[in-house]
């Protein structure tokens, strides 16, 4: 079923329910896997990964789209039945899950030096890490939806996402050239390795 026929479904049996306002986090995570996944792995390609993303870039993006700071047709009503004591430990829920692997290919030679070329450039490990895994309030890029990397990277370089300027003045430093090979480069990232060496 499409996430925008299951989502409001999904939303209108919580709420009917009471699951929402008494519920564990585990039920009211089960509203998320409309759009994110049962397994982690979402059904649009636009949507994010949020299994095993850090759980502070998580409560800071729900509470955004709680406020109005960060809009999505789709999360913003869905943030709106939240409680915000609810917030952060729905955020810890979600990042102590694996991270899925959504078979997406490495980039090739090329598109992969011009993407560490922007790397250069911006600073993007400067925040991101050096395996882009992230920390904290910094989002996990490796891995991630190829659609949504470029998608969230094209938004803050028109400054049609507004919840974080900093990023919007690095992405409209970088070219749509650059921001394409970005996106393809850390879609294909595996880093599970290197994170399983650092525990």
């Amino acid at each position: 079923m499409n996430c925008r026929i299951a989502l409001p479904l999904a939303a209108l049996l919580l709420i009917s329910s009471g699951a929402l306002a008494a519920d564990p986090i585990e039920d009211k995570a089960k509203l998320c896997a409309a759009c994110h996944g049962e397994q982690g792995i979402p059904q649009l390609k636009t949507t994010p990964v949020i299994w095993g993303q850090n759980a502070g870039y998580l409560f800071l993006q729900l509470r955004d789209f709680q406020s109005g700071a960060r809009k999505n047709d789709l999360m913003s009503p869905v943030a709106a039945t939240l409680a915000r004591e609810d917030l952060l430990p729905l955020a810890t829920y979600f990042s102590k899950l694996k991270w899925p692997n959504v078979q997406q290919p490495p980039a090739p030679q090329d598109v992969a030096a011009k993407a560490l070329n922007a790397n250069t450039s911006v600073g993007c490990t400067g925040c991101h890490l050096d395996h882009f895994q992230g920390d904290g309030s910094t989002a996990r890029l490796a891995g991630q939806q190829h659609d949504y990397l470029l998608k969230t990277m094209t938004d803050f370089r028109a400054r049609t996402r507004g919840n974080n300027p900093g990023m919007s003045d690095l992405m409209n430093a970088t070219s749509p050239d650059a921001i394409a090979a970005l996106a393809d480069y850390l879609a294909g990232l595996q880093i599970d390795q290197y994170l399983n060496q650092s525990q």
